[in-house]
């Protein structure tokens, strides 16, 4: 049911003229299905109100379905088996481009049917994932980023900016059983590939060379954003890791995903209403959309004026307060597809910092996306 959904979602997407797709046409429009289809036992967008009735019920429906799904995901992914498995196993295996989309589509399939997940997908935690395991990059000393996989170990997956990232590591480790000779830095860089290119944002070009590390490797706290600075520790963090402001701002965009947990972050909420689909909306509705401090107990955050159901972080808020960032949001909120491209380049160079590859930017594969199958 919530499959159906989705992919009607996806469809009218695809259909809309981008004249259409106005924040408030986009509210109404995408809730529906989810609304309809989803019944009362899921979460959906940021502007449904959670029912009050059958409290009892929903959570033994969730209980159970959760058990279901999770039981059929393992059992799916244990029991999948071939010539991978084999040469995986035998330490000699040279893997082909056909092998690494075999690993795509597997990524592909399980987001496709374990969608019980916050707003219906398991994609904006896989990307922020390989986010994280990029981000910790220091270019002065070549230690951190993707290579090493080291959030595998305390106290590196203990640090307060990856709070909540257990699972999605725990989502790839079937994956990782599956395909064994895949090491972990290219299994969550490509799972976050997969997860941007599923959910109708842009081709990322990836390639292969990450080498899984010890704990020794691991990096300091404190090498990610903090989410309630401003933009001079903004720069800092990007800077060290050998951005410039344009492709700072690009990266930026990637809030138009997923939701802040309060369990997690401390900060709660969504940024945009369509959260499981790649757009420039972030930078839209920083620019076009009120913003004023939430009233509540949790950190400091903005709040929309209009429906208070979304949310925007100080770090987020930087980026219209600054005249340098700004000028770059203004040119990613009209024009999507420039975005889609600037995005594209600065997701992969920060997937590929610090990674010894032996083979030139040449060797980049670019994967086909399942939607389009």
């Amino acid at each position: 049911m919530a499959t159906v959904a989705r992919n009607f979602t996806r469809s009218a997407f695809r259909s809309t003229p981008s004249t259409f797709r106005t924040t408030a046409a986009r509210r109404t429009f995408v809730n529906v299905p989810r609304q309809t289809l989803r019944q009362s036992f899921r979460r959906g967008f940021a502007d449904e109100a959670a029912p009050k009735a059958a409290k009892a019920d929903i959570i033994l429906g969730v209980g159970f379905v959760t058990a279901l799904a999770g039981g059929y995901y393992v059992y799916m992914i244990n029991n999948a088996t071939g010539a991978n498995d084999k040469a995986g196993a035998s330490g000699n295996f040279q893997p082909t481009f056909e092998d690494y989309q075999k690993v795509y589509n597997t990524i592909a399939k399980a987001l496709e049917e374990n969608d019980d997940y916050d707003d219906g997908s398991y994609g904006p935690v896989l990307l922020r994932l390989g986010w994280h395991s990029s981000g910790t990059y220091d270019k002065e000393t070549g230690t951190g980023g993707s290579n090493g996989a080291t959030m595998r170990f305390d106290p590196e997956s203990e640090h307060g900016a990856n709070a909540g990232l257990k699972v999605a590591r725990d989502f790839c480790e079937p994956i990782k059983q599956q395909y064994p000779w895949i090491s972990y830095g290219d299994l969550w860089t490509l799972g976050a590939v997969c997860a941007i290119q599923e959910m109708q944002g842009p081709i990322i070009p990836w390639r292969p060379g990450r080498q899984d590390r010890d704990v020794s490797f691991c990096t300091p706290d404190g090498r990610l954003p903090d989410a309630a600075q401003e933009q001079k520790h903004v720069r800092n963090i990007f800077y060290r890791m050998g951005f410039n402001d344009q492709e700072i701002t690009a990266l930026i965009g990637a809030h138009a995903l997923g939701r802040c947990h309060a369990d997690r972050s401390g900060f709660d909420g969504p940024w945009t209403f369509s959260p499981t689909v790649v757009t420039n909306d972030f930078y839209n509705l920083l620019l076009n959309e009120k913003w004023a401090w939430r009233k509540w107990d949790g950190p400091k955050q903005y709040e929309d004026v209009k429906t208070k159901s979304l949310m925007m972080l100080p770090a987020d808020m930087a980026f219209v307060k600054d005249k340098k960032f700004r000028e770059y949001v203004g040119k990613y909120a009209k024009d999507n597809d420039l975005w889609f491209k600037d995005f594209s380049a600065a997701v992969t160079k920060l997937f590929e910092l610090g990674v010894p590859f032996t083979s030139g930017e040449e060797s980049r594969m670019r994967f086909k996306p399942t939607i389009e199958s």
